[in-house]
């Protein structure tokens, strides 16, 4: 059967194609490219952000043709940058100019992973993808799910909620069984000892240092500066611009209130941000939209799931109150058992039951 394993150069990527070329897989590496080149002058001083990280993406394309090559096997280079802009970039844009805080990794292994490169490892004759990530598939009354990997600390499967069943049938995860540490181990013992110990990135892949706010201005987002409110419409004081702050923001404020002060509301409309103390971050539940759910009958039957509203959160216990039908997809409102902090619109809520994901959301 022949697999084509989506390459990065780095660590995770090319264990995983080791480990498929040892049980008998042929092995056809891509990567593919989601950024512009880099300017001619990329040594002067006033290179932009997306030129860096252009820098970067392009050494990324080498690492991966490097390893592809000492490994004996295929690899090709595969032009993403329009897609990647307009499902990605774009997505990313928008929701900050709409004063929400998106999650670009969820859009990219929908639309690209297992969209763009799907579509390539058909006309490439591969029966299966297949990734670095850190997560497992399994099958519950008829249905392919996602579940949760071996290693708990590295598990993905937050961000790869969108996909569907279609997907994860012609998807293979080498590495869900595996701990980090059992991987940098495979690579050490397969002579790749620089690779082994090579620390990860956790930026977002087109924001160096997660310098958000630099990016949306190069993009042409400049939201003036506006007021700072409390929960009683009081003016507090003058921030940057709406688009510069996210939901539970606590640092960076440029404001002394006294007492520590988070963001608790963000009103595009006015350009106005409201400031609160920490307990009024706390919620009993949440609206989401865009919902895909595997199976509803199954949540009819069983109504208890866990609900994980960032990646680094713990899930916590809830249950579904109600869903409707709207122009873009499914809503569901979302009950948690006890009050959870922080729960920020534009960030996926995915839902678990045990250690399989049934289904997620973009929280309003």
């Amino acid at each position: 059967m022949r697999v084509l394993v989506g390459m990065s150069g780095g660590i995770d990527s090319t264990v995983a194609a080791i480990l498929l070329q040892e049980q008998g897989y042929e092995v056809v590496g891509a990567t593919f490219r989601s950024f512009d080149p880099p300017v001619a002058n990329s040594q002067a001083p006033n290179i932009n952000h997306q030129s860096r990280k252009s820098c970067a993406a392009e050494q990324s394309i080498i690492d991966a043709q490097h390893m592809s090559l000492l490994l004996g096997i295929e690899h090709h280079i595969l032009d993403f940058r329009q897609t990647f802009r307009e499902h990605v970039m774009g997505n990313f844009i928008r929701e900050y100019a709409c004063g929400r805080t998106p999650n670009p990794c969820v859009r990219c292994n929908s639309h690209i992973k297992w969209g763009s490169l799907m579509e390539a490892a058909n006309q490439l004759g591969c029966d299966y993808i297949a990734t670095g990530h850190y997560a497992q598939i399994a099958t519950h009354r008829g249905h392919y799910y996602l579940k949760t990997a071996v290693d708990k600390a590295k598990d993905q499967t937050y961000f790869l909620w969108m996909l569907t069943e279609e997907n994860l049938r012609s998807t293979l995860f080498p590495l869900g069984g595996l701990t980090k540490s059992q991987v940098r181990q495979i690579a050490l013992e397969h002579g790749f000892e620089a690779l082994s110990k090579k620390e990860e990135s956790q930026d977002i892949c087109f924001i160096p240092n997660n310098d958000y706010r630099t990016f949306l201005a190069e993009q042409g987002i400049a939201i003036p500066a506006g007021e700072y409110i409390d929960a009683d419409g009081k003016v507090l004081g003058m921030h940057q611009g709406f688009c510069h702050y996210t939901i539970g923001q606590r640092k960076g404020l440029g404001i002394a209130l006294g007492s520590p002060k988070f963001v608790t509301k963000i009103d595009p409309t006015h350009n106005r941000v409201t400031l609160g103390d920490r307990n009024d971050l706390l919620v009993k539940e949440a609206t989401i939209e865009e919902v895909r759910l595997r199976d509803w009958d199954w949540l009819d039957e069983s109504p208890a799931l866990q609900a994980r509203i960032r990646y680094k959160s713990p899930a916590v216990e809830a249950t579904i109150k109600q869903r409707s039908e709207t122009a873009i997809g499914a809503e569901a409102t979302i009950i948690f058992k006890e009050p959870v902090w922080g729960v920020t619109p534009g960030q996926s809520l995915v839902m678990y039951k045990d250690d399989l994901v049934i289904g997620g959301g973009i929280i309003q």
